[in-house]
């Protein structure tokens, strides 16, 4: 009887010691399995990128599709891509379509573009074209959109056309209206309308 009080007691000694050693091994292998030497990049056009690109190369004609918050579906595509790091990748001859809920949408059209992960966003830069399908043709210098909400302003003045005739306007959002769930344009800052009556 003494002997096995013995070994059990032996036995519990040696599990008091293997158990934790087991634990802390994997604990370690489970942290270097899920560390990564790549930063992660979760902007449009970056899983394209991380096919082998690098810093000084590109990639042609890169294609993202996706959809906001409230069910908008986004697509992007562009001429050419370069990642940047840092979760930042700059885009030649950007087009972007809204696809709204309601069935209306929005296109956006630049020279180029720089989109950031951290942010998630893009910023429009060099004859920033703005149309959509209820009658708005606009134009500006720069345009910052989110990429993950119906959401976007321009970072200077806009002139164009609308339903009603000319306008321009020291400033334009493009927001989710409070309450009704609408996507709407905003005019601010010196709004000037030239009113075309329709025949």
């Amino acid at each position: 009887m003494a002997r096995a009080a013995g070994s059990y007691s032996r036995i519990v000694a040696w599990l008091k010691v293997l158990l934790p050693l087991v634990a802390l091994a994997l604990l370690s292998t489970l942290f270097l399995l899920s560390r990564s030497n790549e930063p992660a990049l979760d902007v449009p056009f970056a899983e394209a990128l991380g096919a082998g690109e690098t810093a000084r190369e590109r990639i042609g004609a890169p294609f993202f599709s996706g959809t906001t918050a409230r069910g908008d579906a986004l697509t992007m595509t562009a001429s050419a891509a370069r990642p940047q790091g840092a979760g930042v990748i700059e885009a030649d001859a950007l087009s972007a379509r809204l696809l709204l809920s309601d069935g209306s949408r929005i296109e956006l059209r630049s020279d180029r573009a720089t989109l950031e992960d951290e942010s998630r966003s893009a910023t429009l830069s060099g004859d920033v074209q703005i149309t959509s399908s209820n009658g708005y043709v606009l134009s500006t210098d720069a345009l910052w959109s989110s990429i993950e909400r119906t959401e976007a302003q321009s970072l200077g003045p806009v002139t164009g056309s609308g339903p009603h005739g000319t306008l321009s306007a020291g400033r334009m959002r493009i927001e989710e209206a409070a309450g009704t769930g609408d996507v709407q344009f905003l005019f601010t800052g010196g709004v000037k309308l030239v009113y075309d009556p329709q025949p």
